[in-house]
């Protein structure tokens, strides 16, 4: 392979610079523009011919459109002759959709993997999967990261001393035991039920949180449910000081007004898998780039190293 060319679609481009200034490589230039018919055009601007190309697109509203410009930008890729194509996913939407727990509908997540295959990914690269069996359903080598030693960085320049991890519900107690295992602290999690997409119910906490201050962590803030259910519980055990984190801000819906009358949470930490603009961005909000950890993972891709070793401490 000649050389690295990366490509970003408009779902976040500004992600996409910040990685290429790491890789200290171009981010090269595409159109992007809707027909008359509303169907979409994508063209590559520049050679890819025998090239290792890295497509950017996190799957973030509107989902469809920024799927669809991503699968026109791997078709395009192929049919340039790049040498490998990879699709760089910060943020697998359909990841949610992992299990078919109704009847006659689709598990839209393994669908996806294998539109994605078909339009011509060679590899992919996903951060924080909603639950890691998804990993299984590419057919085509991934990548799996997670940001748990950006955030964890994060924290430990304070005084933890006092400190519990808590995650929300029992599916996410392992990655927030990776994360309390980082930091060194103890680990408690909310048993809870999903009545819907905008509901939840957490019934209790297992683990000792009285008195302590607080890290909770999960794997995305959507429309904010499952944090304020969380905070109830924790105010009820007399928690001091409140701290959330999450590697996928989407704020959707009334997250962003429901964490505001939050008053007694101290810090809301995000990534930016995904943008999160200004408006979003409350004054408690800290967001942490994930740009140096998938720059270096481009790198080790192309140059045949392992990305495994980048989480040997987890």
């Amino acid at each position: 392979m000649r050389e690295i060319t990366i490509f970003s679609g408009s779902a976040h481009v500004e992600l996409a610079r910040e990685i290429c200034h790491y890789l200290e490589v171009p981010l090269s230039p595409t159109t992007i523009r809707r027909f008359g018919n509303d169907c979409l055009h994508v063209q590559l601007n520049a050679n890819c011919r025998e090239s290792d190309v890295f497509l950017i697109q996190p799957l973030v509203p509107p989902v469809q459109d920024n799927l669809m410009e991503l699968l026109l930008m791997l078709d395009a890729a192929r049919g340039s002759s790049a040498a490998r194509t990879t699709a760089v996913i910060p943020y697998y939407a359909y990841a949610r959709s992992d299990k078919k727990d109704t009847s006659r509908i689709s598990i839209a997540g393994r669908l996806v993997a294998d539109l994605l295959a078909t339009a011509g990914a060679n590899r992919v690269l996903v951060m924080t999967l909603h639950a890691a069996q998804v990993h299984g359903f590419f057919s085509v080598p991934t990548d799996h990261l997670n940001a748990l030693n950006v955030l964890a960085q994060h924290f430990r320049n304070r005084d933890l001393s006092n400190s519990i991890v808590v995650s929300p519900d029992l599916g996410n107690a392992k990655s927030a035991s990776h994360f309390a295992r980082l930091l060194k602290l103890p680990v408690a999690a909310g048993s809870k039920r999903r009545l819907d997409d905008n509901h939840v119910i957490i019934d209790t906490i297992v683990g000792d949180v009285e008195n302590k201050d607080v890290i909770v962590i999960d794997d995305e803030i959507a429309n904010g449910g499952t944090i304020i259910e969380i905070l109830e519980r924790l105010r009820e055990r007399n928690v001091r000081r409140i701290s959330v984190a999450c590697t996928h801000g989407i704020f959707s819906g009334k997250a962003i007004e429901r964490l505001s009358q939050q008053t007694d949470i101290d810090e809301i930490v995000a990534t930016n898998t995904v943008p999160i603009p200004e408006e979003k961005r409350l004054p408690n909000m800290t967001v942490l780039s994930i740009a140096p950890l998938v720059s270096e993972t481009i790198r080790r891709i192309h140059n045949g190293e392992s990305v495994s070793s980048l989480f040997a401490d987890l």
